[in-house]
């Protein structure tokens, strides 16, 4: 049964390509370029640490990219466009704004971050108000009513290895679909499998993607930690698409795990949850909780917390990081950007 149903949905979502592939009026287009950073299959890729990345690198080259995101999992979805950060500070909170893109506001003071169901509006306004000179759409690839210069899509040799769509599989479209992507950003490899997970789908252009956790610090006051906790047991909770990698990745890194607490992806934390982790806590003889960002802003609606929190952020490089950032800036060059020609809007 499932076999089958993935199998339509797979048709599906390939007609869906087809048809705006047929109908390009369909697509609106942005006076300044679009980078699109988007993957095939459901959760856990590194699109928003990929995004993060590509615009501390635009800011570095004396763009002011924006961020342009759904924000999958508000609470309180306005009509229109909800301004989570203007470049200068956060406008709105996580019922407002979803984890992710307030998330990417908070570590990203100088870029503006738009969210709402309509990208294209988000992007007119990021130009007219706060002077965008490129827009970075985040999980953009399924994203056809917005015209992007460049296509940026995030694979894994498991979306490789088992090509299956919803709700028998992982992946959104149909593995061929990725050949549309300009380049592929390979995470989860060695270097040397790289360039065979690409071959595979057919793309020429490859980058591998490398995560490490970054430096943790405490949440409340906020500190940086010179150690992973300094021999603390702790308890690791997290809500995001693959927990078990965090925790791994926690315990690679030294950290002492007392437990573990995995929540669905986006689960909004309740008084009950923070009562189910401090007993969690109490049964494991932990003295702090260790999460991840995306995590954190998910708890920070509920402090004060009875217990204390370290957060480890997720950072990626996307190599070889030269040829990379070379490659984008030419290609956003030969879009205008460098002598800031604007296009028409449509």
């Amino acid at each position: 049964m499932l076999n089958s149903a993935s199998r339509l949905y797979g048709a599906a979502a390939r007609a869906r390509r087809a048809w705006y592939a047929r109908h390009p009026e369909s697509t609106r287009r942005l006076c300044r370029p679009v980078i699109s950073v988007g993957n095939v299959a459901v959760g856990g890729s590194g699109k928003t640490p990929v995004v993060a990345r590509l615009a501390r690198m635009l800011l570095e080259a004396g763009e002011r990219p924006s961020v342009l995101s759904r924000g999958y999992a508000r609470r309180r979805s306005e009509d229109g466009v909800t301004v989570v950060s203007d470049g200068c500070r956060v406008l709105a909170d996580v019922d407002r704004a979803g984890d992710e893109p307030l998330m990417l506001a908070r570590a990203l003071p100088a870029v503006p971050v738009l969210v709402g169901a309509d990208r294209y509006l988000g992007g007119v306004l990021a130009e007219r108000r706060f002077g965008c000179t490129v827009h970075l759409l985040d999980d953009g690839f399924q994203h056809f009513a917005l015209a992007r210069d460049l296509d940026l899509v995030i694979v894994s040799p498991e979306d490789v290895e088992r090509p299956v769509t919803l709700p028998a599989g992982r992946l959104r479209e149909p593995l061929d679909a990725a050949r549309a992507a300009h380049a592929l950003i390979v995470a989860g490899t060695r270097e040397e499998e790289t360039a065979a997970v690409a071959a595979k789908v057919g793309v020429e252009k490859v980058f591998r993607l490398r995560r490490s956790l970054g430096r943790a610090r405490l949440a409340e006051p906020a500190r940086d930690l010179l150690t992973p906790a300094e021999g603390t047991r702790v308890l690791a909770v997290a809500a995001v698409a693959r927990p078990q990698g965090f925790f791994t990745a926690l315990a690679v890194e030294g950290w002492t795990l007392a437990g573990q607490m995995a929540f669905a992806d986006h689960h909004r934390f309740t008084q009950a949850d923070v009562h189910r982790v401090l007993a969690a806590m109490h049964d494991a003889r932990a003295g702090m909780v260790v999460t991840t960002e995306k995590d954190l802003v998910r708890l920070q609606p509920l402090e004060p917390l009875p217990f204390p929190v370290a957060v480890v952020p997720l950072e990626v490089s996307i190599e070889p990081e030269d040829e990379f950032r070379a490659w984008v800036l030419d290609r956003l060059r030969a879009s205008g950007i460098e002598n800031g020609e604007l296009r028409m809007e449509n």
